[in-house]
């Protein structure tokens, strides 16, 4: 069974431009890894969970800031791993200095570590963040794009 996971594309203009805000992941395996790495902020959807709100839950968790909408559906995407993306987008402000994750506990080189979930986040360009994301959610910011642009 695929999992779902829920999360949110934050947006903003700066002088008419398009900046997303993406996440790279934490821990030893993500530590080298840049283009097609990024991803916006997001995990899994708990049981019985209202899909936006664990978006909105997840979001904070990833990054310690609280988003109030308004929220823009851009629907689900599908990841190479099979994992299925309910996404949003919202604009808004965040200071990639300011962000802090929660952790996770997991086995590296048989050990037991605690990583943050993300790394650290930044702004990009609609260009450089396609370039940047998981290939599969790229199409989230293509949506974004067309949305903004009706």
């Amino acid at each position: 069974m695929a999992q779902n996971s829920a999360g949110i594309l934050l947006y903003r203009w700066d002088r008419d431009r398009l900046q997303v805000f993406l996440a790279h992941p934490g821990g030893p395996f993500w530590a080298d890894k840049d283009a097609g790495a990024w991803t916006i902020p997001k995990g899994l959807i708990e049981e019985g969970e209202d899909i936006l709100a664990g978006a909105v839950r997840e979001f904070e968790e990833e990054t310690g800031i609280k988003l109030h909408g308004p929220f823009r559906n851009l629907g689900t995407i599908r990841q190479k791993s099979g994992k299925i993306v309910h996404a949003w987008a919202c604009e808004g402000v965040a200071d990639p200095a300011l962000v802090k994750s929660n952790t996770a506990t997991l086995r590296w080189g048989g050990r037991t570590i605690t990583v943050p979930e993300i790394d650290r986040c930044a702004w990009f360009d609609a260009g450089t963040a396609m370039e940047k994301i998981n290939p599969a959610q790229a199409e989230l910011i293509l949506r974004l794009v067309e949305a903004l642009s009706a």
